[in-house]
């Protein structure tokens, strides 16, 4: 008999735990297992989700992205219902309100094991004190009665341990993941979507994939292609996505007269097309978990610059494969920019080593089947004991 998976998540917005989380409901094995869905309605990518012809979708109103206090605790009970209902063997949750929300309501629905994967915690030095230790505690607890924590990078598996979260043995490693062939193969694309965005064949266009929200600081981005520019007319910009941050981004780029310059594409679905019209690739983020879009970049052989936050420094090497900055500096950024503009030979051989960083430790594929395995490795084994009410070690 097949083993019911349900994955969560609360909203299917074009990033790469969204991505990631379609691609493993559409490719999980369907000799082992029978695959569901459950996510909050509103995503850009909820066509996809939909059209998933071998897995049960549900999208639905209630499940909400942005924390709500009074409407949480109903979320938690009526997804409790709907996965007793499904009589599910494994919930897979993933990223962290979800990960609150759906891994609550299967330990009520009496859900035989359950799973979250860690996108990047849902706590950093950026929020106020209180704030952090209030979601540090939430995480402590809800590791209790977690089978098993999935994490993107090395650097969360450590932050977990090191802040009591979850028993070191229930962690699991495992790459967040990209198709390498779809972006190690040559773009036609990259003069049109150059000549569409209105740069020249002399200039240098530097671009980004990013979600327009504090995690990806885009005011950085502009921060940094005004002073860049101020040194070298050649390098132009954009931005593919979009988010909360939009109007003060557009601000910004009016205020520094960079409109002609820094380019807001909004959403793409085109990304190895729009990754392939860069020259260099430039993450600004203040924290994340494995950022899916530098691995697409690396791939594609568009030389990184990115801040050394969590597990970006893990594919990432200084010098070797790409270039790391420090957060919250878009002046280092900058001059990483102006450099490397002026240096064509230092940017293929970044492009060359970071394209041979990628091995199947990246691969979606390989992804996919890791995660198989983590679900197997729990239906052979007796379900743990729920350690609420435990110490993190599990000491009553």
């Amino acid at each position: 008999m097949k083993a019911r998976v349900l994955h969560v998540i609360t909203r299917l917005d074009l990033g790469g735990a969204q991505q990631n989380t379609l691609y493993c409901v559409s490719h999980h094995d369907r000799a082992r297992f029978e695959v569901g869905l459950m996510a909050g309605r509103g995503g850009v990518l909820d066509p996809d989700a939909e059209a998933i012809s071998e897995a049960h979708v549900e999208l639905v109103g209630w499940l909400k992205h942005a924390i709500a206090p009074l409407a949480d605790p109903m979320a938690v009970v009526r997804l409790a219902v709907a996965l007793r209902k499904r009589r599910v063997d494994i919930v897979h949750t993933h990223s962290s309100k979800a990960g609150i929300v759906g891994r609550w309501a299967a330990w009520l629905a009496g859900v035989p094991y359950i799973v979250h994967t860690v996108h990047g915690w849902s706590f950093n030095e950026a929020q106020p004190a209180l704030t952090r230790r209030l979601y540090v505690g939430l995480e402590r607890l809800t590791a209790r009665i977690t089978h098993r924590l999935v994490v993107v990078s090395e650097a969360d598996r450590r932050r977990g341990i090191e802040l009591g979260i979850g028993r070191e043995d229930r962690y699991r490693l495992v790459r967040s993941g990209i198709d390498v062939r779809e972006y190690r193969t040559s773009s036609q694309a990259r003069e049109r979507v150059r000549e569409q965005l209105g740069f020249n064949p002399g200039d240098i266009v530097v671009g980004t994939l990013a979600c327009l929200k504090p995690q990806k600081a885009p005011l950085d981005f502009v921060e940094a292609a005004r002073l860049a520019r101020r040194s070298d007319p050649r390098l132009r910009f954009f931005i593919a996505g979009d988010g909360p941050l939009r109007g003060a981004v557009e601000e910004r780029i009016a205020s520094a007269g960079l409109q002609d310059d820094v380019k807001l594409l909004g959403w793409r679905r085109d990304a190895a097309d729009v990754v392939h019209a860069m020259d260099l690739f430039l993450l600004t983020s203040r924290f994340e978990g494995l950022p899916r879009a530098v691995l697409q970049a690396m791939a594609a052989g568009v030389p990184v610059v990115a801040t050394a936050v969590d597990g970006t420094p893990e594919v990432v090497i200084d010098g070797e494969s790409g270039v790391l900055i420090p957060p919250g500096r878009p002046e280092v950024a900058a001059e990483r920019l102006v450099a490397l503009g002026d240096d064509p030979q230092a940017r293929a051989r970044l492009a060359a080593a970071a394209r041979s960083r990628l091995g199947t430790e990246f691969d979606i594929g390989n992804m996919v089947r890791e995660l198989d395995r983590i679900y197997l490795e729990l239906l052979s084994s007796e379900p743990l004991p729920c350690e609420v009410g435990a110490d993190a070690d599990g000491r009553t």
